[in-house]
């Protein structure tokens, strides 16, 4: 079953690891990768809980829109759990 998230859009001061280009757009999980301490708190030496780590694949229409070069590759991030949120299908 195909699965649809969101990268939320947030803006948080500081060290994040997700790509600014990725927020507020829809892929899927292609694969989910296990439990990691979150890098956002280890940059900062704080003890870090373990959160979802999931491999998400957008198609460059997804990620670019209209001026997409070739709309129907792809890219995959790894994004922790926290940035996803459950979208509709694009």
């Amino acid at each position: 079953m195909t699965q649809y998230v969101r990268v939320k859009p947030m803006m948080p001061p500081g060290h994040v690891r997700t790509p600014m280009y990725l927020r507020g757009k829809i892929g899927v999980i292609e694969r989910s990768l296990g439990a990691f301490p979150n890098p956002e708190d280890l940059a900062y030496g704080n003890t870090a809980q373990a959160l979802p780590l999931h491999r998400v694949r957008f198609t460059m229409a997804q990620v670019w829109g209209a001026d997409a070069e070739a709309p129907n590759d792809t890219l995959d991030a790894e994004i922790y759990e926290h940035w996803l949120e459950p979208a509709d299908a694009p």
